[in-house]
């Protein structure tokens, strides 16, 4: 992790009372006050670049004020934002490149002035020792994966669902096609396209068959289709 154009702070640990916002690092070892200067905390101004894609991890972040946002950038220059580390909260991207010696997988950097404690990646490695903290950490995989796998589903059916009703309508009572053809109609794979449908039959606006599609509520596909332009 790095901090560009960033100002170092005065401030002790007992200050912000890093314990209270993560209660695991009352049993770790070494402690904070055993680790004293190595990890006094650092306030940075919004706007900090704090870690960067493919750079190796320098240290794992507690954020005790302010938010880390942490995203993902094309070549295009287009960034896609994956979560947001607020107090409390801990960084899946710098956890999981530490865990695994690898380069960072995404960008992170202060939505708001912020501080917070930098830990190096050797005592991260043995605070992961304690089970407090480990489980902390695994607890984190488990809640960060869920946010993601959300992403991933308004990614892929941004608007998807909406040009898929569209698809459906137009056809007369019952379209006769095919899941594939669905798909290259609308240029996505498959298996979103029959994600989707399942969603529709859930919902009762279709009915799947082989090879066709029973338009059960037509009125509910036009209201979804209206909105394709939005």
């Amino acid at each position: 992790m790095r901090a560009t154009n960033a100002s170092a702070s005065a401030m002790t640990a007992a200050a912000v009372r890093p314990a209270e916002l993560y209660p695991a690092l009352a049993q770790v070892q070494p402690s904070l006050a055993e680790l004293g200067p190595l990890v006094a905390p650092m306030s940075v101004p919004a706007g900090t670049v704090l870690f960067s894609e493919n750079d190796a991890c320098q240290g794992f972040p507690l954020v005790l004020d302010g938010e880390v946002k942490v995203s993902r950038s094309s070549s295009d220059g287009r960034s896609l934002e994956l979560y947001r580390v607020v107090p409390g909260e801990l960084c899946l991207v710098s956890s999981s490149s530490l865990f695994r010696a690898q380069p960072l997988s995404a960008d992170g950097v202060t939505t708001k002035p912020s501080t917070l404690l930098l830990i190096a990646p050797d005592i991260f490695r043995r605070w992961l020792d304690n089970a407090a903290f480990r489980n902390d950490v695994l607890g984190l995989f488990a809640e960060r994966m869920a946010d993601l796998t959300s992403l991933i589903d308004a990614v892929a059916f941004h608007k998807l669902d909406r040009r898929l009703a569209a698809a459906l309508l137009g056809h007369g009572p019952q379209r006769r096609v095919t899941h594939q053809m669905l798909a290259d109609e609308l240029g996505t794979v498959r298996e979103i396209v029959t994600r989707l449908l399942r969603r529709f039959e859930r919902e009762g606006w279709v009915a799947l068959g082989r090879e066709q599609i029973q338009i059960v509520d037509g009125a509910a596909l036009r209201a979804l289709a209206a909105t394709l332009g939005n």
